[in-house]
């Protein structure tokens, strides 16, 4: 590649604007994130305002081309599950904030890269999946992306596109002429996610080596099927979606741009999409619509702004009304950033339908139907099943020693009443219309319901 590409491990993370593939940026290259004003584009502008962008390529020349009509843009998925989760979302609503822009997004769909398993920020090689196995996870991720974009023929239809369809036909020595000698070790060597693994002295396989080759190939191969000219995603691909634009612009001489948002963490500094339960998937079968709406009204209070620019389509005057409520106030806020995620995700009476089972478990001390049950033989209740594990297993603790932990807080409630001996056994004794009410916390509520 050419000598004045910064590796990755070089190049600045700050929040600067930066067009680094043609040689460091100079003046006229090099944006502030402070200087969202000079971005034209409506675009631009709205990922400015709400907070997208980590870094950008070429900048004034993406910034022109999207004033110019409407832009061909994607960002890849691999099929590594049949849902994706919330640590996702972000590439989804920038999906939709191209299309909302009058743009047309492209799904890039993993097929062909999921056989080989993205290395970054891993310390080892993800399990091969085979061929229906990929397929099926496809399926499933499928169904997110109808509720977000709108797919069709038109100029600004979003379209899904599964990388397969070019990566197995490749022969061996085919794809190495071809690409190959566009890049060269030393620089492969540079990326993060090739040299932390080394450092830490874990194996990378040479199937994992070849990752950043495919996914640069992805763009050059969108390109030139549907025009496509810009690569976005999180700010641990930002390497990857380098190789992409310099592979297009050097081989075809295209224009071609990249984009990266901000990797996402809470205030507390938790990885965004995880709780102690698990992963916050965006399919209903993995993740019930009344946890995903719990899991948007938990947000810490230093994060309901951020997440309302981010999750929702609000207007921000809107938000800035909220993000200013103080105290208490603040809730109102989180069940509002809540609703609309929600409705978002999984429809408007989905919605509606958590929080009122919310209000009604919290607020008005009542059961109700549209809670998350989990089921338990009636054996096993008859027998008696001790509350630590209960938990654990319902999902609300992520371990036995953290429901003990819960319980010693004073966290852990029966039917309403705090319990403090995890040990103790729950029993058909405990059941109140034909359940038990189980709670972590203020906020986490589960139905054991025998079968």
């Amino acid at each position: 590649m050419r000598s004045g590409i910064l590796p990755e491990s070089e190049m600045n993370p700050s929040h600067t604007v930066q067009a680094v593939l043609d040689g460091p940026p100079s003046q006229s290259e090099s944006r502030s994130m402070s200087a969202a004003s000079s971005f034209k584009s409506e675009f631009l502008r709205t990922l400015e305002a709400r907070g997208y962008i980590h870094q950008i390529t070429h900048p004034e020349e993406l910034d022109t081309a999207a004033q110019g009509g409407p832009i061909v843009a994607y960002i890849g998925f691999d099929a590594t599950a049949p849902s994706l989760h919330v640590g996702s979302l972000i590439q989804i609503m920038l999906l939709r904030r191209l299309q909302q822009a009058g743009h047309k997004p492209i799904v890039l769909m993993g097929g062909g890269t999921t056989k080989v398993g993205d290395p970054t920020g891993k310390d080892e090689s993800r399990k091969l999946l085979s061929d229906a196995d990929i397929q099926a996870n496809i399926a499933g991720i499928r169904t997110v992306f109808s509720k977000f974009l709108t797919f069709g023929d038109g100029p600004t239809d979003a379209i899904m596109v599964d990388n397969d369809v070019w990566l197995s036909k490749f022969g061996y020595v085919q794809f190495l002429r071809e690409y190959g000698v566009h890049f060269t070790v030393n620089r492969m060597l540079a990326f993060d996610s090739v040299k932390l693994r080394l450092e830490r002295e874990q194996p990378m396989t040479f199937l994992e080596f070849n990752y950043m080759l495919m996914q640069a190939v992805d763009f050059l191969e969108l390109n030139r099927a549907h025009g496509c000219v810009l690569q976005m995603g999180g700010s641990d691909q930002w390497g990857n979606i380098l190789n992409g634009v310099e592979l297009t612009r050097r081989v075809d001489q295209k224009s071609a741009f990249g984009l990266t948002t901000p990797l996402l963490a809470t205030a507390s500094g938790a990885k965004m999409g995880k709780t102690a339960a698990g992963a916050v998937w965006l399919n209903a079968e993995q993740l019930s619509p009344y946890d995903y709406w719990q899991f948007w009204r938990n947000t810490e209070d230093a994060d309901v702004g951020r997440f309302l620019k981010l999750f929702t389509d609000l207007p921000l005057d809107r938000i800035a009304e909220l993000e200013a409520l103080q105290g208490a106030q603040i809730n109102e806020a989180k069940k509002v950033l809540a609703d609309e995620a929600t409705r978002m995700a999984h429809g408007e009476e989905e919605a509606r339908k958590a929080r009122d089972a919310a209000e009604k478990a919290f607020e008005q001390g009542a059961l109700s139907a549209d809670l998350p049950t989990f089921e338990i033989a009636s054996a096993d209740l008859e027998a008696g099943v001790v509350l630590a594990a209960l938990f654990a297993d319902a999902g609300l603790a992520g371990s036995r020693g953290e429901a003990r932990r819960l319980a010693q807080g004073g966290g852990l409630k029966v039917n309403d009443k705090a319990e403090a001996d995890a040990n103790r056994l729950i029993t058909a004794a405990d059941l109140i219309e034909g359940v038990v009410k189980l709670a972590a916390g203020k906020k986490k509520i589960v139905l054991v319901k025998p079968v």
